[in-house]
């Protein structure tokens, strides 16, 4: 039960701070983090204080904003997990949506997910992408189109783009051999995630 607002609990010790540190940490306003989290401002207010503690749903949908996991705010140690991610083929082991193949790249259970991809010819090129979160991608070989917003950029491999999610999006292989590149996002956990590989639903 949660107390009255001029009241605390040790139901939760320690959560009121560090989400109070995480949102600064992120560069976000109470405004806009409550925003995101679909809470008002005067409610995270009272979560950052401790004259609140949150439900499970609140606390998803912080992790989600922050781009971390609810194990994680409520202060427990995670696992050791192993660094190192040995590569492999895309086709027939990773992942596939809407035409894209995808390989984990990166450790699981990260805030940040970073995965290779290829993108076909003409798949979905026209599909425009707004979620919360970052994306950065390294094109490895072939030309990607990724327009931004109304603006266009053509890369070639070498290039990169590193940009806001929100922005609307479009990510398109201009070869008929399609593209490869080196992807990373911060969606993990994110009932969005799927949507930065044109609506696949696998898990890596």
């Amino acid at each position: 039960m949660n107390p009255p607002d001029g009241g605390s609990t040790d139901e939760l010790p320690g959560i009121a701070p560090r989400l109070r540190d995480l949102r600064r940490n992120r560069g976000l306003t109470l405004e806009a983090a409550a925003g995101r989290a679909g809470l008002s401002p005067a409610h995270l207010s009272r979560l950052e204080t401790g004259r609140r503690q949150p439900s499970l749903p609140m606390l998803l949908g912080l992790a989600r904003v922050y781009g971390t996991t609810v194990s994680e705010l409520l202060g427990e140690m995670p696992p050791e997990r192993d660094a190192i991610v040995r590569g492999g083929p895309l086709e027939g082991a990773g992942g596939e949506g809407g035409g894209w193949l995808y390989r984990q790249a990166g450790g699981s259970g990260r805030a940040m997910q970073a995965l290779r991809v290829r993108v076909p010819y003409g798949t979905e090129g026209d599909l425009v992408r707004v979620h919360p979160g970052e994306e950065w991608l390294y094109v490895l070989d072939g030309r990607l189109r990724v327009v931004l917003g109304e603006t266009v950029h053509d890369l070639d491999p070498g290039d990169s783009a590193h940009f806001d999610s929100l922005t609307p999006h479009r990510i398109a292989a201009l070869d008929i051999s399609g593209a490869r590149l080196l992807f990373v996002h911060t969606l993990l956990q994110s009932p969005t995630a799927e949507l930065c590989l044109g609506g696949g639903a696998h898990r890596l």
